[in-house]
């Protein structure tokens, strides 16, 4: 097989892979954030971005791969807004709960967060071989569903915390620093954007501004 056929074969499995990554997430996206929505979580919410953030950039990978960098750099700025449109909501949330935090129902906060686990487990699995087939993209699509996994743990954590003291506290602070990481990932995928619009500029001899 010649190397151009081996990286059409490598790009086509990458691109069923990020496929069903992206499905994965957007699935669990929808069961977090009404599991968060129902027993009052910020912190549950404030995850269930996460998964739209995966969806967004596994998606940005699917069609990424056969355009050109200036379609590449409008597509991932879309991306970005996807992703901060929840992280409002889930911000202006956190924002009503400071006057009066409550604690929300550690049982379903653990079982959603163990499904979410599993989800980012099954990602960071299924990207870990491709990770460096589809660039800095592929790269970082697979490194937040292996962190994110970091952050599922921490959930339960807060959630035991929770269970002991009865109070909202734990799981407002850990909204607002999921919350953050959210609006830190739609700047990194802005940035990327805007430097595949830049090359894009470069490439067709344009004055990069």
């Amino acid at each position: 097989m010649t190397d151009e056929a081996q990286s059409r074969q490598g790009a086509q499995t990458l691109r069923r892979v990020v496929l069903v990554v992206a499905g994965l997430n957007l699935s669990y996206f929808f069961v977090e954030m009404s599991v968060a929505l129902a027993i009052g979580s910020v912190a549950l919410f404030a995850d269930s971005v996460d998964f739209l953030e995966d969806t967004a950039i596994n998606l940005l990978i699917f069609v990424a791969l056969g355009w050109p960098l200036a379609r590449r750099s409008l597509m991932g700025k879309l991306m970005a807004l996807v992703i901060l449109v929840p992280a409002c909501a889930a911000a202006w949330q956190a924002v009503q709960r400071f006057s009066d935090p409550v604690a929300p129902a550690v049982l379903p906060l653990v079982l959603a967060s163990l499904g979410a686990i599993v989800v980012n487990g099954a990602s960071a699995w299924l990207l870990a071989r491709l990770r460096h087939a589809g660039g800095s993209l592929s790269r970082a699509a697979f490194l937040s569903a292996r962190n994110d996994v970091l952050v599922n743990v921490a959930i339960i954590a807060m959630g035991l915390v929770t269970a002991a003291t009865g109070s909202g506290w734990p799981d407002l602070v850990l909204g607002v620093v999921i919350i953050a990481i959210a609006f830190h990932a739609a700047w990194e995928v802005w940035e990327v954007s805007e430097e595949e619009r830049l090359a894009a500029k470069a490439l067709a001899g344009e004055r990069i501004d």
